[in-house]
């Protein structure tokens, strides 16, 4: 069954400040009655029609996500009720996840630390909640600081200016590295500079730039059958791993193949970075990561992005992800902002037309995970470990920072 069958008409004016806010509200209203657990934190999985169906396991990269939410939340309405979630969002993220060495494990349960593995991925999420809790007061610059500098101990390789990616139970650094971790590094360096106006964050969210957007998109581009785009997973010297996870294409974490919101997810962090270090090259690369994920990713027959696509550029996982419609709304309402090219508000447009057809929730609220190609329903999970709405609230944030709005 399509979820169209519930989609409101008539359609909304998607260039509407007032629209933005309101449905920023709408996906509040499906958090807010539910969300919070008085034992600590807040509940991570969630049925369609808003059911907890597990409440004790947490995951790191919900529980971050939580601290942003609710802070842009409080933000957003100035309700100070917001700003206290977040501190006790915080609180669990500094209790429950953080183990004995100053790092955060990757999924907790009712008797403590489950998988004690540190991910570059979940600790740059750290950082972007120790970022946006300093907004709000309810941590220090230096707390800020430590998180940064943890990443740099445990992560970080100067000769290559990239993080690699994860380290097990007993400390050990595993060889696969990863695009993934890198681009919300420099989303969270991007925040934690716009917070504390520190440079050192700024200049990290630079070099992150340099070395994934202006630099392994060139070279994986001369590649054989490759694409103006940046490849998901790496060797350890940096060089494509054309086949980790191949047969993975709809991965969680790691899938195979070009993924169309992280090109478009990487075109809105560079015009961010522009905001702050003006660089035509930024410009010019977002352009050329948005138009190769859109004229590979979206989908003729049927409307929507895809979730990947393969070094040819054939589709290799034709799901449609909320993520990967919300990253890239917001890249081409940047995108119309920055350049004034009219094909990237129509972009917006038929993004947003095709989401609120069959990815917004218009019975219990908040966006489905995934549908099928055509819209149809797969699952009744609103949201498993990670989603919790971070990137369709972020990205409708994102795009009134932006302006320019009716």
């Amino acid at each position: 069954m399509s979820h169209t069958l519930i989609a409101r008409t008539p359609q909304p004016h998607f260039s509407s400040a007032g629209f933005l806010r309101q449905h920023i509200d709408d996906i509040l209203s499906f958090y807010k009655p539910r969300a919070f657990d008085p034992r600590g934190g807040f509940f991570h999985y969630y049925k369609d029609d808003g059911t907890v169906y597990d409440a004790d396991h947490r995951h790191l990269v919900s529980a971050t996500r939580f601290v942003f939410n609710w802070v842009r939340a409080w933000q957003h309405t100035g309700d100070d009720h917001y700003r206290q979630w977040a501190a006790h969002a915080l609180q669990e993220l500094d209790t429950r996840f953080k183990n004995r060495d100053a790092d955060y494990a990757w999924t907790v349960n009712a008797h403590g630390i489950e998988d004690a593995r540190i991910m570059a991925y979940g600790q740059a999420f750290v950082l972007l909640a120790k970022a946006y809790a300093y907004r709000a007061q309810l941590c220090s610059a230096a707390d800020v600081g430590a998180v940064f500098e943890r990443m740099n101990t445990r992560f970080y390789e100067p000769q290559h200016t990239a993080y690699a990616d994860e380290r097990g139970a007993d400390g050990t650094l595993s060889p696969y590295r990863g695009q993934n971790a890198n681009m919300h590094m420099c989303e969270a360096c991007l925040a934690a500079f716009e917070a504390t106006g520190e440079a050192r964050y700024l200049s990290r969210a630079q070099d992150l730039a340099n070395t994934f957007a202006l630099g392994l998109s060139h070279a994986t581009a001369s590649a054989p059958m490759a694409r103006f785009a940046i490849w998901e997973h790496y060797q350890p010297d940096w060089t494509p791993d054309w086949d980790y996870n191949k047969n993975s294409p709809g991965d969680i974490f790691k899938p195979w193949g070009y993924q169309t919101g992280h090109q478009t997810e990487w075109a809105k962090l560079l015009l961010n970075l522009h905001e702050h270090s003006p660089n035509p090259a930024l410009v010019s690369t977002a352009k050329a990561l948005h138009d190769e994920a859109y004229a590979a990713g979206w989908d003729h027959s049927n409307g929507g992005l895809i979730y990947g696509y393969a070094p040819d550029g054939s589709p290799c996982d034709t799901d449609k992800y909320f993520w990967v419609q919300a990253e890239s709304f917001a890249s081409s309402w940047r995108l119309w902002r920055t350049t004034g090219e009219p094909q990237y508000l129509e972009q917006y447009r038929q993004i947003w037309q095709w989401a609120w057809a069959h990815l917004v929730d218009h019975r219990h609220g908040a966006w489905f995970r995934i549908v099928s190609a055509q819209g149809g329903t797969l699952e009744d999970t609103k949201s498993p470990a990670g989603k919790v709405d971070y990137h369709t609230m972020g990205a409708c944030w994102d795009v009134l920072r932006v302006g320019g709005l009716d």
